[in-house]
């Protein structure tokens, strides 16, 4: 039934797109490998359900292409001085999608009430939403009148005009939960630049131009210039890239071992066979990949008791090539992580200032013989644990670091499994990666703090370290954007001396699109907005 219904509702758009609609020329086509799992805002926690909620939904402020928080449906705020209550006064142009939830009204006006719903929704705890973290700070709420809201804190914390950005505090209306229930994850109804058509789960999405849109281009024209937006679901992906090959999707995002080589050089350059047909788009990505250590205990193994010594720590992280590893294992698609754990990409992100990791297997070699363990003897054999997805990079680090007498054993087991280890400190060297939640520094420094302590936090490994909690205290309440910086740097200098993790690369936003696509652009946080794209034909 709901395949027949799918078919109906396809039939239905080719049939009233026109002639300029049914060439593609205005309909922006991209698959989605992992699935979406619901298009409710307030569970969208990862990237597959956000790149959807980004097209159908707006929040107070949003970010721009250089994590810059702007105004959307808040035309603009302010701050106190205490830095803990905000006001925001609120467009009087933003109307919710054309819905039946409306009954006889069709579309309503946004007010600050909206927002005092969808916020306390989405903290409540009945409701048991992933995204409900992002209100921690929050004492509460008050929409004095229809286009004033506030926020008060209970402390100040500088990057919270940068949560307000995440897809969680987009805007909702009550009719439409009321109206569809708990079907409203597959019913949504917002704000944004396209509106809900049809769902069919691992089929088809679809979704079509909001002509009443509220934002609009330098020349005054209403956005967004697409008809329409058309999501697939096909699971593998060297079968996605093929249909891209053949003209029928708009988008490959990022690079797969299948068919890596296949489109880039090994400097990451595209190859010259498809030069004419596609282009490029990269950036730094907000996502650091590193490899963990469990290091606050001295109960286990002796293998793990090892790992407690930094000096050990430290001669893993410089006795491999990380230059080396991101050319033949990456095609230099991101930047090898020398400097610390906080990305490329953030204002902190500074290679004078935080002393990382280069390749110098002589100083490496050196550690180790001040450690008791010369050229590796006595030092038991190390397990590292990963998924099968970085199989290829810890085995290069295992040959790498074997000339220095380490043995290095890697053990690869399903990801479920490693992320239910790691969360439940079993595991006492593994391979993770941290993806920015929100454009601060802080999102990468909260990984050490004590308070974070697994399960409790994402302090998978353990660290504590009294100067550091009183840094990043510090640094949680200082206003001033030049200092809290400055903090975060000398955070990541103290975790780069103890090494309780050994950062690998800095990832980077990589993007395929066909000529004929242009305006798609993005941010270091991965974000897909369609609003100002256009297509000047079909290929």
């Amino acid at each position: 039934m709901r395949y027949a219904l799918f078919i109906l509702g396809m039939c239905w758009l080719l049939a009233c797109s026109g002639p300029a609609e049914y060439d593609n020329s205005l309909i922006f086509r991209y698959n989605e490998s992992a699935g979406i799992t619901s298009l409710d805002p307030a569970f969208s926690r990862n990237q597959a359900n956000i790149w959807a909620v980004n097209q159908l939904f707006n929040g107070l402020v949003q970010m721009d292409n250089d994590l810059r928080v702007q105004a959307c449906i808040a035309r603009s705020w302010s701050v106190s001085d205490s830095g803990t209550t905000y006001t925001f006064n609120l467009r009087k142009d933003v109307r919710f999608h054309d819905d039946a939830c409306f009954s006889d009204q069709g579309q309503r006006q946004v007010r600050s009430g909206d927002f005092l719903y969808s916020f306390e929704r989405l903290r409540s705890a009945e409701l048991a939403a992933p995204g409900s973290w992002v209100f921690q700070k929050v004492k509460a709420f008050s929409a004095p009148d229809d286009t004033t809201f506030v926020i008060h804190l209970s402390e100040p914390f500088p990057p919270f005009l940068s949560l307000l950005s995440m897809k969680y505090c987009s805007v909702i209306p009550e009719e439409a939960v009321a109206y569809y229930g708990t079907n409203f994850r597959e019913h949504p109804v917002g704000t944004g630049p396209f509106y809900f058509k049809i769902w069919v789960e691992n089929e088809k999405l679809v979704m079509r131009r909001n002509e009443d849109y509220f934002e609009t281009d330098s020349a005054g024209k209403r956005l967004p210039y697409l008809e329409s937006v058309a999501v697939t679901f096909i699971p593998d992906k060297q079968s996605a890239f093929l249909e891209f090959v053949k003209g029928r999707l708009d988008l490959v995002s990022g690079i797969d071992a299948s068919y890596k080589d296949e489109l880039l050089t090994f400097s990451g350059e595209l190859q010259p066979k498809y030069q004419d047909r596609f282009k490029v788009y990269r950036q730094p990505y907000l996502n650091t990949e590193y490899l963990a250590f469990l290091v606050d205990s001295s109960e286990g193994s002796s293998a793990q008791k090892i790992l407690l010594n930094p000096k050990v720590r430290q001669a893993i992280n410089y006795g491999f090539d990380r230059r080396k590893m991101m050319r033949y294992l990456r095609n230099n698609i991101g930047t090898p992580a020398e400097a610390g754990m906080i990305p490329k990409g953030l204002m902190a992100y500074d290679t004078s200032r935080i002393p990382g990791y280069s390749y110098q297997p002589e100083k490496a070699a050196r550690l180790l013989e001040e450690a008791g363990l010369p050229r590796g003897n006595g030092l038991p054999e190390i397990t590292l644990q990963t998924n099968p997805s970085y199989l290829d990079i810890c085995e290069y680090i295992q040959g790498e670091v074997a000339a220095l007498g380490i043995r290095l054993n890697v053990e690869v087991i399903p990801p479920s499994t490693l992320r239910q280890a790691i969360a439940t400190s079993k595991v006492p060297f593994f391979r993770a990666s941290w993806i920015g939640d929100y454009p601060d520094a802080e999102n990468y420094l909260s990984l050490f703090y004590s308070e974070n302590w697994t399960p409790n936090g994402p302090n998978y490994s353990h660290f504590k370290n009294a100067t550091f909690d009183t840094w990043y205290r510090k640094a949680a309440s200082e206003t001033n954007d030049s200092l809290r910086i400055r903090l975060y740097q000398k955070m990541d200098s103290l975790v780069m001396a103890e090494a309780p993790v050994v950062p690998l690369y800095y990832d980077q936003v990589l993007r395929f699109y066909p000529l004929n696509i242009h305006g798609l652009q993005g941010n270091a946080m991965n974000l897909l907005d369609l609003k100002g794209v256009r297509k000047s034909g079909t290929l």
